[in-house]
């Protein structure tokens, strides 16, 4: 049986399309003045030629990243990028949260980063939850909450798929 589109035929048909990116920081120590990874985050989506739809710095709580997630699509995010709360401490809880509400995960992302991130800081990679999952027309990243390795999941890992990430989800209801 042959294939009718090969990957590259998809990721062709994406390019150049601006997506709706939405940031929340998740943390219980920072604010927006030092929030280093959200500001590089959004600083990032603008410059790859995509709109920022909103964001958001909130204390690592289930209910407030909930709450955030669905204002969030309100504004018409397809893709929300987590920064922290992705660690094993018992207060990074964002993984467990977004687990819950996602209809599909993307294991492949939390695979791909821990083994980049392996090649960067060694075995510590495998203390990172990093993770990814699709929740009706958005896609949502967890990633960690360190500048680097927001750096390293942005432009290793989503933003050279993120057009093409973003072509495979259904549409987001008009009304």
């Amino acid at each position: 049986m042959e294939a009718t589109d090969s990957v590259g035929d998809h990721r062709s048909r994406a390019t150049g399309h601006m997506v709706s990116c939405a940031v929340v920081t998740l943390s219980d120590s920072r604010g927006e003045a030092d929030d280093r990874s959200g500001a590089y985050l959004r600083e990032a989506v603008h410059a790859a030629g995509h709109r920022l739809a909103g964001y958001r710095l909130i204390r690592d709580e289930p209910d407030q990243l909930r709450a955030a997630i669905d204002a969030l699509e309100r504004l018409r995010a397809q893709v929300i990028l987590c920064s922290g709360g992705t660690g094993i401490a018992p207060r990074d809880r964002t993984v467990d949260t977004l687990r819950d509400l996602w209809e599909r995960q993307l294991p492949g992302f939390g695979e791909l980063f821990r083994q980049l991130s392996f090649a960067e800081i060694g075995p510590a990679a495998m203390l990172s939850r990093a993770d990814a999952g699709l929740l009706r027309h958005m896609v949502i990243f967890a990633l960690p909450g360190s500048t680097p390795a927001v750096r390293l999941a942005w432009e290793r890992l989503i933003a050279p798929e993120l057009a093409h990430l973003v072509s495979l989800l259904p549409p987001a209801p008009t009304s």
